[in-house]
C-alpha cells in the first residue's frame, strides 16, 4: 500500500507540475501578443512632409509664410522626393530691408516662386550623398534646381557651401532633417537665381 501511495503522489505531483507549466506558457504567450500589439501601434506614426516639418519649427516661419504666399504648399507636400535647402528666419533677415515684404506681394508671385523653387532639388540627397558627390567631382558639384537654375555645392572646413548663380554663398547649418517626402538642410543665407 505504501508503494501505491508513493506512486499516486508522484503522478499527482507530475500532473500539477505539467499543468502549472502549461499555464506559464499560456501566460507568456499572452504577454508577448500584447507587447507586439503595442509595438505595432507605435509604428503607425508617420514623419510629416517637408511643409509639415518646416511648419512645426518656429525657425522656419518666414519660409512657411513665403511658401504659402507662393502657393507652393501642395507642390512641396506631394510625393517628391525633394531636397530643400531651407533658409531659416535669420537667413531671410539678412536680405535688404523690405525684400521679403516686396516678394510677398501678389504682383510678385512669379518672382517669389522662382526664389523658393531655386532652393529645391528633385530627389532625396542626404548629407553623406552630397559630400560624396562633391568629393567625387574635384571639390565642386553642380545641382539643377526645380526653378531650372543651378547651384554649385562645395566644402569648406567640412561644411557644405552653396554658391548661387550670382556668386552669393550660403552654408548648411543643419543637415538631414527627415521628412516623409524628402530631406531638409537648413541654410544661413537665402540663395538667389539670376
Amino acid at each position: 500500500m505504501t508503494l501505491a501511495k508513493k506512486i499516486s503522489a508522484f503522478v499527482l505531483l507530475g500532473m500539477i507540475t505539467i499543468s502549472c507549466g502549461q499555464k506559464k506558457e499560456g501566460e507568456s504567450t499572452e504577454m508577448t501578443d500584447s507587447t507586439a500589439v503595442a509595438m505595432d501601434s507605435a509604428a503607425v506614426v508617420e514623419t510629416p512632409n517637408i511643409v509639415g516639418v518646416a511648419a512645426a519649427n518656429a525657425d522656419f516661419s518666414t519660409l512657411v509664410t513665403a511658401v504659402t504666399a507662393a502657393e507652393l504648399v501642395e507642390t512641396l507636400s506631394s510625393e517628391g522626393p525633394f531636397t530643400v535647402f531651407a533658409p531659416n528666419n535669420a537667413a531671410f533677415a539678412k536680405l535688404p530691408e523690405g525684400t521679403v515684404e516686396t516678394l510677398l506681394k501678389p504682383e510678385n508671385l512669379d518672382k517669389l516662386k522662382a526664389v523658393l523653387t531655386y532652393h529645391v532639388v528633385a530627389g532625396k540627397f542626404d548629407a553623406a550623398t552630397v559630400i560624396d558627390a562633391i568629393n567625387k567631382n574635384n571639390g565642386k558639384y553642380t545641382v539643377t534646381t526645380v526653378q531650372g537654375g543651378t547651384i554649385v555645392l562645395s566644402l569648406t572646413d567640412g561644411k557644405v557651401i552653396l554658391t548661387d548663380a550670382n556668386g552669393g554663398t550660403s552654408t548648411v547649418i543643419l543637415a538631414d532633417v527627415a521628412a516623409s517626402n524628402g530631406v531638409i538642410h537648413a541654410i544661413d543665407t537665402v540663395v538667389m537665381p539670376k
